[in-house]
């Protein structure tokens, strides 16, 4: 099978955008506490995320609480959640049919176009994953930017963009770079053996060549 590096480098990256979407729907600095005017009480920090908030004192303590009660929570909070956990179940879901893929696993048998198919099929839900991811995380950057500038909020309840929305913007851009490799491969390998296996219906174009052989091979029959 052609062009195997593209199918590594595609699988990798995806195994990487996976790590980073389960460590942004878990980690808490989605929103972090700013300090801007009047709020300059930097020894105290806190953090929210999509399943707790925490406050870490002095770079020392750190105190995590989970969001007590599912229905009070904002539907921003409760969208982001159903987004990220579908695209972590999705970008299990794409590795797992991409290594079903692979040339050196033979679960599926040893049909080329079939493990090509798989692995397109996996770059299509690697990118979809990363719609997934982008959604919440440009969302959630939108709302904190809104409410920063927004002078009516006041400035101890600014936040500043966390750590998690720059881990969930590189992890979408691994997904987007691993999935656009899977299908670059599939199409590829579906034009090589195009070009190695032509049509059933496909003929060989009429040539004068080709009746001069045959009359020479008539020839050579009669005298015999």
């Amino acid at each position: 099978m052609a062009f195997y590096p593209l199918q590594i480098a595609g699988l990798v990256l995806g195994f990487l955008g996976l790590v980073g979407t389960l460590a942004t729907t878990l980690l808490p600095q989605w929103r972090v506490s700013a300090f801007v005017g009047s709020n300059i009480i930097v020894f105290e920090r806190l953090w929210e995320g999509l399943w707790m908030n925490c406050i870490r004192q002095a770079k020392v303590t750190l105190q995590c609480k989970f969001y007590s009660s599912l229905l009070a929570l904002p539907p921003v909070l409760e969208a982001a959640r159903a987004l990220m956990c579908v695209a972590v179940a999705l970008s299990l879901v794409a590795l797992l049919v991409g290594i079903c893929g692979m040339r050196q696993v033979q679960c599926t048998g040893s049909n080329e176009r079939t493990k090509a198919y798989l692995l397109g099929t996996s770059g299509v839900l690697f990118i979809l994953t990363g719609i997934f991811i982008l959604i919440p995380v440009s969302w959630t950057a939108n709302i904190i930017i809104r409410d920063f500038h927004n002078p009516a909020i006041h400035v101890g309840q600014k936040r500043e963009l966390g750590a998690a929305l720059f881990l969930g913007w590189a992890s979408t851009a691994l997904l987007f770079i691993g999935g656009g490799l899977l299908c670059g491969f599939c199409c590829c390998n579906r034009k090589e053996q195009r070009h190695r296996y032509p049509n059933p219906g496909y003929r060989v174009p009429y040539t004068g060549k080709q009746k001069n052989v045959t009359m020479q091979r008539k020839t050579s029959t009669s005298y015999v």
